[in-house]
């Protein structure tokens, strides 16, 4: 591991020395510049993009951009990048992802690339969190763009279609990570080009890139649709579970977060509903809805997990303890969930479209990235998006004091000591920001600070409209900010007048997060620009992390060190070295599970690319689309007519072919079995394949002159295979659930998956054309007669 370290760091030294000298020449325009007047720095901008049009490269105009962006922000924002921001940007410009501490300016430093990707008029999309950033960014740096000569969009979810097309098509675009996914999908789901808001996908810059691209990387992106209604079921296997009791009737694997009924636990629910077998074939709907509650009432936390605002069930994003607007939980849960708290059960939903972020992203020409905090996984950066993590140096040295954790025998204990520390730091004067893992965690913070009289404000889950407001406002002197997980907060704490001679910003983590990544991020909010300031983390045993993966460790090693008493407390660099490597057991685990979702939906992703590329030929075809009806047809007829031609001749079945081609192609008079007796297979295929084109003839004559006939052969594919591919994409899912069984049978699930999916998406196929086909054939044209 040292020399994997070792390696990182010259690698890390020598790349920052080389895009050094590139900065060299960055900074060698400064002086130049600075003499130009505002229209002669403003006329760089068309002057650049004329360059590009007569054939220089990006990378041949880059120190001149990067300067002209420089002295343009100095004017336009009173900000002028330093030398490390200058790396930071070329690191950005090449696909990379920047690593700067916080309080080091990634938002200043984003405008060198921004501004020269955009000029070559391709688009550049500006990745941010949550709209509020985005919004923000969008403002306050869209001043220097517009200054410059180039335009700037901001995508919203409230905007509508033509809305948005607008913010798409201008030079920079801000969004956040789900309204680009959701945009993309919508886009692949339309009837219309003239419907479609995005570009091509050219060059992203993600902020806060390991928040999205990791952290998130779990969950897809899904559109879903009505399905139907079984909330009576999700009420009585509520009330069921409600009865039962651990250990005796069900039983929890906390490390897997996994539970199952006992042998006690399954004779009562058939005694309950009425069955002689539970896990009859029969009863599966049963099962699955017993499974879904049981999850909901002992698994899923309330306050934790989600939190219950106006009668809703909304997730909680375990990262950044945000509400997650919009998303819910798939698979019933979500409805299991809500039948626990006693309120309305909504609608079931089926999915139409999905996609995770690593595919979407994985779709952009160039993606580059940048955070705080990304060194701890940049095998996953290499490996899945192909970006380098480079570590910008510091613009002064940091001299912040990381103290060891602490480790408390009772969460009460930790608790108390918590309060304690933060009432003698509030009497001194010195800002203190303390961050819990849930909301949980902050109000019985706050709680214990309200008896002793501490003002205080709380940021969590519940409350972060005003989170810009509150964290702004964390370095003044005597703030006490209780705040949920920082990641991506993207709001930098200046310290008030005074602060600096008390300590500086003092962070406090309440419990070790389960990725060292947001435990960094906290500490990161203290000691910005070489300011002074101290972090320490606050441990208990009854942790989740250290009932999940260190207790029993840590218990041995207190033993070893004779601690007995409740109230006693261990302050050492060895407790913290036990933390991290169970912290490094639960990236590995997250890291395969994210793994494992791409290599899923890799299968996925080839399917959909197929898909959505003969949904762009359909929707952007101007003339005609006999091209693509002619083969779907050929196909089928060719598929219908082998099937009932095999073997010897007189064993064809002839009347299966007539009953097929009156049921799908022509009607009841055309054709007898007489008209195929005698034919070869191939002749019989000939046959048919006159009758298609006579019928296709005479749909084209009775629309020639309407313009009508192209509108009809989009409406009759669009809706074979929207129809179809929704039906896929359900049921991969099914399969991919059901698949793990198969690992019993000592078979590989995912080339299982990959294998059964494959063959699923070819009848899948068929099904579309030969849907295509009768829908087709059978339609009858009426115009209207105008009088």
């Amino acid at each position: 591991m040292a020399n994997l370290l070792k390696t990182w760091v010259e690698s890390d030294s020598r790349e920052v020395k080389r895009m050094d000298k590139i900065a060299d020449k960055v900074l060698s325009y400064e002086d130049e510049y600075a003499g130009l007047s505002d229209d002669e720095l403003k006329a760089k901008t068309p002057a650049f993009k004329k360059r590009l049009e007569n054939g220089e490269t990006l990378d041949d105009i880059l120190p001149e951009a990067f300067a002209t962006v420089r002295e343009g922000a100095k004017r336009v924002l009173g900000l002028f990048p330093f030398r490390v921001q200058v790396i930071g940007g070329i690191a950005l410009h090449e696909g990379n992802i920047a690593e700067m501490k916080t309080g080091e300016g990634k938002t200043l430093t984003a405008t060198m690339p921004v501004y020269l990707n955009a000029l070559s008029g391709k688009g550049v999309h500006v990745v941010t969190v949550n709209e509020y950033l985005s919004t923000r960014d969008a403002t306050e740096m869209g001043e220097l763009y517009n200054w410059l000569g180039l335009s700037v969009g901001l995508n919203l979810n409230s905007k509508s279609a033509d809305e948005k097309r607008e913010a798409y098509n201008a030079d920079i675009t801000y969004s956040t990570n789900g309204e680009l996914g959701f945009d993309y999908l919508r886009d692949n789901m339309v009837v219309y080009k003239e419907q479609m808001v995005q570009r091509p996908l050219n060059y992203a810059i993600i902020d806060e890139v390991d928040s999205i691209l990791i952290d998130e990387a779990r969950t897809p992106l899904i559109i879903s649709g009505q399905a139907e209604k079984s909330t009576a079921l999700y009420v009585r296997t509520d009330r069921f579970v409600k009865k039962l009791k651990e250990e005796d009737d069900y039983t929890i694997d906390w490390p897997t977060k996994t539970i199952a009924l006992t042998e006690q636990g399954i004779e009562k629910a058939e005694k309950n509903f009425g069955l002689d077998n539970l896990y009859d074939t029969d009863n599966t709907a049963l099962t699955h809805h017993l499974d879904e509650a049981l999850r909901a009432n002992y698994i899923m936390l309330k306050d934790i997990d989600y939190v219950v605002q106006d009668s809703k069930v909304q997730i909680v994003d375990q990262f950044t303890g945000r509400v997650m607007e919009g998303r819910r939980y798939s698979d019933g849960l979500h409805q299991a969930i809500e039948a626990k708290e006693n309120i309305e059960i909504e609608d079931e939903t089926a999915t139409m479209a999905n996609i995770t972020y690593q595919n979407f992203f994985r779709m952009y020409k160039k993606l580059a990235g940048m955070t705080g905090t990304a060194k701890t996984e940049q095998e996953e950066f290499r490996e899945i998006y192909n970006m380098e993590v480079i570590s910008i140096p510091t613009n002064k040295p940091v001299i912040r004091i990381d103290k060891p954790d602490v480790l408390y025998p009772t969460l009460e204990s930790k608790f108390n000591a918590v309060a304690k520390d933060i009432k003698d730091r509030h009497e001194k004067g010195q800002p203190v920001l303390v961050g819990t893992v849930t909301v949980e965690s902050s109000e019985k913070l706050s709680n214990l600070l309200d008896k002793d009289q501490i003002p205080h404000a709380v940021l969590n889950a519940k409350n972060h409209f005003k989170e810009a407001e509150i964290i702004a406002n964390a370095g003044q002197k005597g703030a006490v900010t209780i705040a949920t997980n920082m990641a991506g907060r993207g709001t930098d704490i200046k310290l008030g007048p005074g602060v600096k001679e008390l300590g500086g910003l003092c962070v406090l983590g309440t419990e070790r997060h389960e990725s060292r990544r947001i435990d960094n991020q906290l500490r990161g909010r203290s000691g910005r620009q070489g300011d002074p300031g101290v972090t320490q983390f606050y441990l208990s045993l009854e942790d989740d992390l250290m009932k999940r993966f260190g207790s029993e460790r840590i218990q041995n090693l207190l033993g070893r060190l004779k601690v007995e008493d409740d109230d006693a407390v261990i302050q050492s660099r060895m407790i913290s070295r036990q933390v991290e490597s169970a912290q490094k057991r639960v990236e590995g685990n997250n890291y395969d599970a994210r793994k494992n979702t791409l290599q899923y939906d890799d299968v996925m992703r080839e399917q959909r690319e197929v898909i959505y590329k003969e949904r762009q030929q359909v929707i952007t075809e101007t003339k005609s689309l006999k091209w693509v009806i002619m083969p779907m047809m050929t196909r089928t007829i060719h598929r219908t007519v082998q099937m009932h031609t095999q073997g010897e001749q007189k064993d064809w079945n002839l009347q299966a072919i007539v009953d097929y081609t009156k049921a799908n192609l022509v009607n009841d008079d055309q054709i007898s079995v007489k008209d195929l007796e005698g034919k070869s297979s191939a002749d019989i295929e000939k046959l048919l394949m006159g009758y298609v084109n006579d019928n296709y003839d005479k749909k084209d004559k009775q629309l020639a002159g309407t313009g009508q006939m192209l509108e009809f052969e989009k409406v009759v594919v669009l809706r074979c295979v929207d129809d179809h591919w929704t039906n896929q994409i359900d049921a991969m899912d099914q399969l991919r659930q059901s698949i793990g069984l198969r690992g019993y049978g000592q078979l590989n699930p995912l080339v299982e998956y990959q294998e059964n999916g494959y063959q699923m998406f070819e009848e899948m196929v068929a099904d579309i054309d030969s849907d295509t086909t009768r829908l087709f054939m059978k339609a009858e044209i009426r115009q209207n007669i105008r009088r």
